[in-house]
């Protein structure tokens, strides 16, 4: 369900962007049509998440002021440019953020998020980090070059199609982790090893 949350409101802002001339809105003006529509979704996705989880994890909470702010300034200053370049400065935010916290820090920023609810080894969860920057780094300059480089309207395009990157780079993560999980079988094991004589 929350992986279906995820995606509503950029389905919606494509919809609202595509189905302009329904509404009587100029191609010109679709841009700002959608914006307040991403913008709208995207607080009730959020309503929807804390409802269910009681809390906001931090990305979550900066998701949705990146989103309140850059929409906003796309409107107040009807310039489309702000609400495109959202995702390239969200991206390259969180690849810095990892960066700094493995090589500089020496901190699994993953593991301090989720260790709690994965168990997995020290060494899986420096190179789930590792793979985050290089994630995120390649999210934010693919972006950037779509908005530089293709139209408005292909830039709308590339955040549907676009989701194959994040779908495929879960999936691939899934698939690297899922031997590495340490399931209720091997603690109950570990703990009659450790209860033995």
């Amino acid at each position: 369900m929350k992986t279906l949350l995820d995606f509503i409101p950029i389905l919606l802002f494509f919809a609202a962007y595509k189905l302009h001339a329904w509404f009587g809105v100029s191609k010109d003006e679709a841009m700002f049509f959608a914006t307040p529509v991403l913008m709208a979704a995207t607080v009730v996705q959020m309503a929807v998440i804390y409802y269910l989880d009681r809390k906001l994890s931090t990305l979550q909470k900066v998701t949705l002021g990146m989103i309140l702010v850059f929409g906003g300034i796309t409107l107040v200053l009807h310039d489309k440019r702000y609400i495109m370049w959202k995702p390239t400065v969200l991206y390259a935010g969180m690849s810095i953020a990892l960066a700094v916290s493995v090589w500089v820090m020496r901190k699994d920023f993953l593991k301090t998020m989720l260790g709690s609810q994965l168990e997995l080894p020290d060494s899986i969860w420096h190179k789930l980090n590792v793979a985050w920057v290089f994630y995120t780094a390649f999210m934010s300059i693919s972006n950037a070059y779509v908005a530089l480089y293709f139209s408005e309207e292909a830039w709308a395009d590339f955040k549907i199609w676009g989701y194959v990157f994040p779908i495929t780079f879960l999936i691939a993560q899934a698939l690297f982790i899922a031997p590495h999980l340490k399931g209720d079988d091997d603690k109950e094991a570990a703990g009659a090893e450790d209860a033995a004589p």
